[in-house]
């Protein structure tokens, strides 16, 4: 071979290595990742939606790239952030916990696949269609978390016979699940001889103030709504209930493994694990994949936080509890 055309099929070469190397990169899927709340409260969380995306049989960092976006507990940067993802062409995006996060992405994209997680009713709230026929470009998991208030409401009431009146912490930057769990309360105290009284809460020193004003006003318990707002701040609240020694009840387990005393709901880890399952089906292809609605819920009792509030924790609770931590 001649040395001219040797350096001329080297040069062609050494042109399409970088082209190959791109396209190589290229097919690397990318899932974005939108969250309305700051990442640390959420860490396991985040371990248990990659575990999820591994039985699809996606790992980070070899054959599948997430772009976390975190709003830090400012919502009303999440159309800017859902965009951001949009121009970032990735291949789905997803909201796990956050009605909020799942509208602003659906308000950026009619293409990109959406998938989310949230405790209000999806239909209601405007995201799909129906849940076997979602239709449009979301789908994912509801918690169903609010309808069960009148639950949480009545195992408190069993805790505390004697308490006729209890305290409900909302978070009113997200009106609706606001509303639905005054609602239910509401009907829910009517039915069991109580009052409610509401507390709004819009940040970490308002749930501080909350707790001072419960306390002083000898209100005897207190539910906190199913919100993510509170989720990511469970161990002020149940460092706050512990302080002031007033019974509570919370949505999810994660409350109860940090030193509350009582959770009825869902285990968020294995929302979240079923939630990065769903991404990677998505990320294989699956189109219109119905919305699934969560069926196991489970009760947990605290067992070692309880001995400060003073009475016992009845023995019927303790039965019917799903786990007791000592």
């Amino acid at each position: 071979m001649r040395r001219r055309q040797f350096i001329t099929l080297l040069g062609g070469a050494a042109a399409t290595w970088p082209l190959a190397a791109h396209a190589q990169q290229a097919a690397t899927p990318v899932v974005g990742f939108l969250h309305s709340a700051s990442p640390g409260p959420f860490a396991s969380a985040v371990v248990a939606f990659r575990q999820g995306l591994s039985e699809t049989g996606y790992t980070e960092g070899q054959n599948v790239a997430i772009e976390y976006r975190w709003a830090e507990g400012q919502e009303d940067r999440l159309g800017e952030i859902a965009a951001e993802l949009v121009r970032r062409q990735v291949a789905v995006i997803v909201t796990p916990g956050s009605t909020a996060a799942a509208h602003a992405a659906k308000a950026a994209t009619t293409t990109i696949p959406i998938v989310y997680t949230s405790g209000v009713d999806p239909v209601e709230s405007g995201l799909i269609a129906s849940l076997n026929r979602p239709g449009g470009n979301v789908t994912g998991i509801y918690q169903v978390s609010v309808d069960f208030v009148a639950k949480r409401l009545g195992l408190l009431h069993e805790l505390v016979p004697t308490v006729t009146t209890i305290a409900v912490l909302v978070h009113p930057a997200n009106a609706r699940v606001a509303e639905l769990t005054t609602k239910e309360a509401q009907a829910a105290a009517r039915s069991l001889g109580l009052e409610i009284k509401v507390f709004p809460t819009s940040n970490s020193r308002d749930i501080d103030a909350a707790f001072v004003d419960i306390a002083h006003q000898r209100i005897g318990a207190v539910l906190v709504s199913a919100d993510v707002f509170f989720t990511s701040r469970r161990v002020q609240l149940a460092t706050l209930a512990t302080r002031f020694a007033i019974p509570a009840i919370f949505p999810v387990r994660e409350y109860a493994e940090v030193g509350g005393l009582m959770s009825y709901g869902e285990n968020l880890a294995d929302v979240w694990r079923r939630l990065g399952i769903y991404v990677g089906r998505v990320l294989k292809g699956e189109r219109g994949l119905p919305v699934e609605q969560s069926t196991k819920f489970e009760f947990v009792v605290n067992l070692a936080d309880g001995e400060g509030f003073g009475p016992a924790i009845p023995s019927g609770l303790l039965a019917i509890a799903d786990e007791v931590i000592e």
